[in-house]
């Protein structure tokens, strides 16, 4: 069930008294989206536009697609995106550090948009109870999936619902449960020539609201017509969950709306697609040097002509065969950049300096990206390199900590779909 191209099905909302076609409205939104912020493609801005529209009609949808908006320092504009989504999508809930329980307890029938700044912060090692709210990100990105709490004075146990659209900005991806679900935005760093419009709260949010009203008085009449869409998806699977409600959008609009929503959605999951092969790669890259350090007695620091030698001559890594003549120090420095990992001058025996990797640079990658199921514990010379662990005495195992999961009976969400 697709409108026809030429013509959406919802053209005829109102706001401020004049007719607003659908199609022409979401390509003001796209305009005035692109001048408060540089995204890394066109394709990214017609996301971010059809993602904001989507957000008003939240109580037709059967998924909650989140917006993933991540780059690889601070000062890629990743906040300025949030502070646009504010003002123009429905119901906006912006948190930077909230608990679980608040957000359980404002879910309902009608649901907020999530805004959630620095998320880098409420996952990984260091995550603690945010744990809660990561499970809550996930489960809501599907209707029905409430999570149950005891809870009143009685405590009975109680299904809070977790549906809701959120976006999600941090440093670095975030974890692969989330930006399978996501829209993913990939911001950098503006250009010298990149020029945009400055955020100003006089003069910008009243321009950001007048949008949201008159997407609000477009789509929510139409949210019984796009429950009944079957829109025909261009992906599959999860992909597919995720980007239906975009697409959608798009169908309601009409105009060159249908045909430039599919071709983002194609554009981005194959970009998607691309980055987590690159992933995959670094971090097997971070195995493999793992390794290697243990190879070597775990000495603190190895020359970079060394380590690559030792990771060219193993015949089942890729790393003989990276690039034209292999891997070299460039690549390496490319590959390890991400995690905040560099190169730096040492002094070894005899005085000798040369280029090299300490150690101690990979502790932190090595724990968030490929946790090693049986770590060492640090050891000193003359010392035996494992030391067994002492049973607790005493004291009962920790219960399990965290919300249970919740799935359809006799059933499981089946394979991780490509994207």
């Amino acid at each position: 069930m697709v409108p026809d191209n030429n013509a959406g099905t919802g053209d005829h909302g109102s706001a401020g008294g004049g007719a607003a076609d659908g199609a022409v409205l979401l390509d003001e939104v796209r305009a005035t989206i692109g001048q408060y912020v540089v995204l890394p493609s066109e394709e990214a801005l017609t996301a971010v536009t059809l993602w904001v529209a989507a957000s008003h009609i939240q109580p037709a949808l059967q998924h909650a697609p989140r917006l993933a908006v991540v780059g690889p320092t601070k000062g890629c504009g990743k906040s300025r995106v949030l502070d646009v989504l504010h003002e123009t999508v429905h119901q906006p809930m912006m948190t930077v550090n909230t608990s679980p329980a608040v957000v359980f307890r404002v879910i309902g029938k009608n649901p907020p948009t999530l805004l959630v700044d620095e998320a880098d912060t409420i996952f990984g090692p260091k995550a603690g109870d945010k744990e809660d709210l990561r499970g809550l990100l996930n489960a809501g990105h599907q209707r029905n999936r409430p999570a149950w709490r005891i809870s009143g004075p009685e405590h009975k146990p109680t299904a809070f619902p977790t549906f809701a659209m959120a976006a999600l900005a941090g440093i670095g991806d975030l974890p692969d449960t989330i930006m399978d679900r996501a829209v993913v935005l990939r911001m950098q760093k503006r250009k010298p020539g990149e020029r945009i419009t400055p955020f100003r709260s006089r003069y910008s949010v009243p321009e950001l609201n007048a949008l949201r009203d008159r997407l609000t008085a477009w789509l929510t009449p139409l949210r019984g017509t796009a429950a009944a869409l079957v829109p025909t998806m261009p992906v599959e699977d999860r992909a597919a969950d995720t980007w239906e409600p975009l697409v959608i959008v798009a169908d309601l609009a009409g105009g060159h709306w249908p045909a430039r929503a599919r071709a983002t959605c194609l554009a981005m999951t194959r970009n998607e697609v691309v980055q987590d092969e690159q992933t995959t790669l670094k971090t097997r890259l971070l195995r493999d040097i793992r390794r290697v350090f243990k190879q070597q007695g775990g000495k603190e620091a190895l020359r970079s002509q060394d380590l690559l030698a030792a990771l060219v001559q193993d015949a089942e890594a890729p790393w003989a065969e990276y690039g034209a003549k292999g891997l070299n120090a460039y690549h390496l420095a490319n590959l390890l950049r991400d995690f905040g990992i560099s190169p730096a001058n040492h002094r070894f025996g005899q005085g000798r300096q040369a280029k090299a990797y300490a150690r101690n640079q990979f502790l932190d990658a090595w724990a968030r990206y490929c946790p090693d199921p049986t770590p060492a514990q640090p050891t000193r010379v003359g010392e035996p390199e494992f030391t067994p662990a002492r049973p607790a005495r005493g004291r009962p195992p920790a219960p399990p900590a965290g919300p249970l999961p919740v799935s359809l009976p006799g059933g499981t969400t089946g394979p991780k779909p490509t994207r």
